[in-house]
Protein backbone atom coordinates (compact mmCIF):
# COMPACT_ATOMS: atom_id res chain seq x y z
CA UNK A 1 0.00 0.00 0.00
CA UNK A 2 1.04 3.62 -0.37
CA UNK A 3 0.33 6.19 2.31
CA UNK A 4 -1.25 9.44 1.11
CA UNK A 5 1.29 11.27 3.27
CA UNK A 6 4.16 9.41 1.63
CA UNK A 7 2.80 10.26 -1.83
CA UNK A 8 2.50 13.95 -0.96
CA UNK A 9 6.15 14.00 0.12
CA UNK A 10 7.24 13.15 -3.43
CA UNK A 11 9.88 15.26 -5.19
CA UNK A 12 8.76 13.79 -8.49
CA UNK A 13 11.19 10.85 -8.38
CA UNK A 14 10.21 7.38 -7.25
CA UNK A 15 11.78 4.07 -6.32
CA UNK A 16 10.40 0.66 -5.41
CA UNK A 17 10.60 -1.36 -2.20
CA UNK A 18 9.48 -4.87 -1.31
CA UNK A 19 9.48 -5.87 2.36
CA UNK A 20 10.31 -9.43 3.47
CA UNK A 21 9.91 -11.04 6.90
CA UNK A 22 12.70 -13.61 7.35
CA UNK A 23 13.06 -13.72 11.16
CA UNK A 24 12.17 -17.23 12.40
CA UNK A 25 9.71 -17.37 15.31
CA UNK A 26 9.11 -13.62 15.20
CA UNK A 27 5.51 -12.38 15.32
CA UNK A 28 3.72 -10.68 12.45
CA UNK A 29 4.90 -7.12 11.96
CA UNK A 30 3.78 -3.69 10.79
CA UNK A 31 6.27 -1.52 8.90
CA UNK A 32 6.30 2.27 9.02
CA UNK A 33 8.26 4.67 6.80
CA UNK A 34 8.66 8.20 8.19
CA UNK A 35 5.74 7.52 10.49
CA UNK A 36 3.41 6.21 7.78
CA UNK A 37 2.15 2.63 7.78
CA UNK A 38 3.27 1.00 4.52
CA UNK A 39 2.95 -2.72 5.35
CA UNK A 40 0.58 -4.31 7.86
CA UNK A 41 0.53 -7.72 9.52
CA UNK A 42 3.39 -9.23 7.51
CA UNK A 43 4.07 -12.80 8.61
CA UNK A 44 7.25 -14.84 8.61
CA UNK A 45 8.25 -16.18 5.20
CA UNK A 46 6.16 -13.64 3.29
CA UNK A 47 7.10 -10.61 1.21
CA UNK A 48 5.15 -7.77 -0.35
CA UNK A 49 4.76 -6.65 -3.91
CA UNK A 50 6.94 -3.69 -4.77
CA UNK A 51 5.68 -0.46 -3.25
CA UNK A 52 6.19 2.65 -5.40
CA UNK A 53 7.33 5.39 -3.03
CA UNK A 54 9.20 8.69 -3.39
CA UNK A 55 12.96 8.54 -3.77
CA UNK A 56 14.26 9.93 -0.49
CA UNK A 57 15.65 8.87 2.89
CA UNK A 58 13.28 7.00 5.19
CA UNK A 59 13.22 6.26 8.88
CA UNK A 60 12.00 2.65 8.86
CA UNK A 61 10.38 1.33 12.03
CA UNK A 62 9.13 -2.23 12.48
CA UNK A 63 6.61 -3.03 15.21
CA UNK A 64 4.83 -6.12 16.41
CA UNK A 65 1.62 -6.05 14.36
CA UNK A 66 -1.09 -3.90 15.88
CA UNK A 67 1.24 -1.94 18.14
CA UNK A 68 3.08 1.36 17.84
CA UNK A 69 5.12 1.28 21.05
CA UNK A 70 8.73 0.18 21.22
CA UNK A 71 9.73 -0.73 17.68
CA UNK A 72 11.57 -4.01 17.41
CA UNK A 73 13.81 -2.42 14.79
CA UNK A 74 14.61 1.09 13.56
CA UNK A 75 16.86 1.77 10.58
CA UNK A 76 17.42 4.42 7.92
CA UNK A 77 16.98 3.61 4.23
CA UNK A 78 17.93 5.85 1.32
CA UNK A 79 16.02 5.10 -1.87
CA UNK A 80 17.31 6.62 -5.08
CA UNK A 81 15.45 7.46 -8.27
CA UNK A 82 14.20 4.27 -9.98
CA UNK A 83 16.12 2.08 -7.54
CA UNK A 84 14.52 -1.24 -6.64
CA UNK A 85 15.13 -2.80 -3.22
CA UNK A 86 14.02 -5.75 -1.17
CA UNK A 87 14.23 -4.79 2.49
CA UNK A 88 14.40 -7.94 4.62
CA UNK A 89 14.01 -8.28 8.37
CA UNK A 90 16.69 -10.85 9.20
CA UNK A 91 18.36 -12.60 12.12
CA UNK A 92 16.66 -13.86 15.27
CA UNK A 93 14.41 -12.19 17.82
CA UNK A 94 17.55 -11.28 19.80
CA UNK A 95 19.58 -10.09 16.81
CA UNK A 96 16.95 -8.71 14.43
CA UNK A 97 18.30 -6.40 11.75
CA UNK A 98 17.31 -4.92 8.41
CA UNK A 99 19.10 -5.94 5.22
CA UNK A 100 18.58 -3.71 2.17
CA UNK A 101 19.15 -5.66 -1.05
CA UNK A 102 19.37 -3.92 -4.42
CA UNK A 103 17.30 -5.80 -7.01
CA UNK A 104 17.63 -6.19 -10.79
CA UNK A 105 20.59 -3.81 -10.91
CA UNK A 106 22.56 -5.35 -13.80
CA UNK A 107 21.80 -5.49 -17.54
CA UNK A 108 19.78 -8.41 -18.83
CA UNK A 109 21.58 -11.18 -20.72
CA UNK A 110 19.78 -12.10 -23.97
CA UNK A 111 17.90 -15.40 -23.79
CA UNK A 112 19.03 -16.07 -20.21
CA UNK A 113 17.53 -15.83 -16.76
CA UNK A 114 19.60 -13.96 -14.17
CA UNK A 115 19.62 -15.73 -10.81
CA UNK A 116 21.28 -15.05 -7.46
CA UNK A 117 21.27 -16.55 -3.96
CA UNK A 118 20.60 -14.76 -0.66
CA UNK A 119 21.52 -16.51 2.61
CA UNK A 120 19.05 -15.48 5.33
CA UNK A 121 19.12 -18.55 7.60
CA UNK A 122 20.57 -17.19 10.86
CA UNK A 123 21.99 -20.47 12.21
CA UNK A 124 23.08 -22.08 8.95
CA UNK A 125 26.79 -22.26 8.12
CA UNK A 126 28.24 -21.16 4.82
CA UNK A 127 26.72 -23.08 1.92
CA UNK A 128 27.19 -23.92 -1.73
CA UNK A 129 24.31 -23.99 -4.19
CA UNK A 130 24.70 -26.85 -6.64
CA UNK A 131 22.97 -28.97 -9.20
CA UNK A 132 22.27 -32.58 -8.14
CA UNK A 133 25.39 -33.72 -10.03
CA UNK A 134 27.51 -31.47 -7.83
CA UNK A 135 28.02 -28.63 -10.30
CA UNK A 136 28.51 -25.52 -8.16
CA UNK A 137 26.50 -22.43 -9.08
CA UNK A 138 27.19 -20.35 -5.96
CA UNK A 139 30.08 -21.10 -3.63
CA UNK A 140 30.73 -20.51 0.09
CA UNK A 141 27.85 -18.13 0.83
CA UNK A 142 27.50 -17.02 4.46
CA UNK A 143 24.57 -15.60 6.42
CA UNK A 144 23.47 -12.17 5.10
CA UNK A 145 25.54 -12.59 1.95
CA UNK A 146 23.98 -11.77 -1.43
CA UNK A 147 25.62 -13.19 -4.54
CA UNK A 148 25.91 -11.54 -7.92
CA UNK A 149 23.38 -12.50 -10.56
CA UNK A 150 24.53 -15.31 -12.84
CA UNK A 151 22.98 -16.19 -16.23
CA UNK A 152 21.17 -19.54 -16.43
CA UNK A 153 19.31 -21.29 -19.20
CA UNK A 154 15.53 -20.93 -19.34
CA UNK A 155 14.36 -24.17 -17.67
CA UNK A 156 13.20 -25.85 -14.46
CA UNK A 157 16.03 -26.78 -12.09
CA UNK A 158 16.46 -28.90 -9.01
CA UNK A 159 18.99 -27.21 -6.75
CA UNK A 160 20.76 -28.40 -3.63
CA UNK A 161 21.95 -26.38 -0.66
CA UNK A 162 25.14 -28.07 0.53
CA UNK A 163 27.42 -27.30 3.43
CA UNK A 164 30.22 -25.31 1.84
CA UNK A 165 32.98 -27.46 0.41
CA UNK A 166 31.20 -30.75 1.14
CA UNK A 167 28.71 -33.17 -0.40
CA UNK A 168 26.36 -32.83 2.61
CA UNK A 169 22.94 -31.70 1.36
CA UNK A 170 21.08 -29.48 3.84
CA UNK A 171 18.12 -28.79 1.55
CA UNK A 172 16.89 -29.85 -1.86
CA UNK A 173 14.94 -27.21 -3.77
CA UNK A 174 12.84 -28.73 -6.58
CA UNK A 175 11.02 -27.00 -9.41
CA UNK A 176 13.11 -23.84 -9.59
CA UNK A 177 11.44 -22.46 -12.71
CA UNK A 178 13.34 -19.54 -14.24
CA UNK A 179 12.52 -17.79 -17.49
CA UNK A 180 14.65 -15.82 -19.92
CA UNK A 181 14.91 -12.05 -19.55
CA UNK A 182 13.84 -12.17 -15.90
CA UNK A 183 15.69 -11.66 -12.62
CA UNK A 184 15.32 -14.07 -9.69
CA UNK A 185 16.54 -14.39 -6.12
CA UNK A 186 16.61 -17.65 -4.20
CA UNK A 187 16.33 -16.87 -0.48
CA UNK A 188 17.33 -19.44 2.15
CA UNK A 189 15.25 -18.84 5.28
CA UNK A 190 14.43 -20.75 8.46
CA UNK A 191 16.55 -22.79 10.84
CA UNK A 192 18.87 -25.77 10.52
CA UNK A 193 17.65 -28.44 12.94
CA UNK A 194 14.84 -26.26 14.27
CA UNK A 195 11.46 -24.78 13.48
CA UNK A 196 10.56 -23.20 11.18
CA UNK A 197 12.72 -25.51 9.14
CA UNK A 198 15.24 -24.46 6.53
CA UNK A 199 13.38 -23.54 3.35
CA UNK A 200 13.84 -21.62 0.12
CA UNK A 201 11.85 -18.86 -1.56
CA UNK A 202 12.11 -18.15 -5.29
CA UNK A 203 11.30 -14.50 -5.93
CA UNK A 204 11.11 -12.70 -9.27
CA UNK A 205 13.02 -9.45 -8.84
CA UNK A 206 12.26 -6.09 -10.37
CA UNK A 207 8.65 -6.89 -11.27
CA UNK A 208 7.36 -3.37 -10.64
CA UNK A 209 4.60 -3.22 -13.27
Amino acid sequence: MESDNVRRASNGFFGYVSVMHAVPNAPNVDVYANGNLIVSNLEYGKYTKYLRIPAQTYDINIYVAGTTDNPVLSRMLTLGRNEIFTVAAVGTLDTIDLLAIRDADVPRVPDKALVRFVHLSPNAPAVDITLPDGTVIFEDISFRQVTEYVPLEDMVYTLQVRLAGTDTVALTVPRVDVRENNYYSIYAIGLVGGQPALDALLVRDGNVR
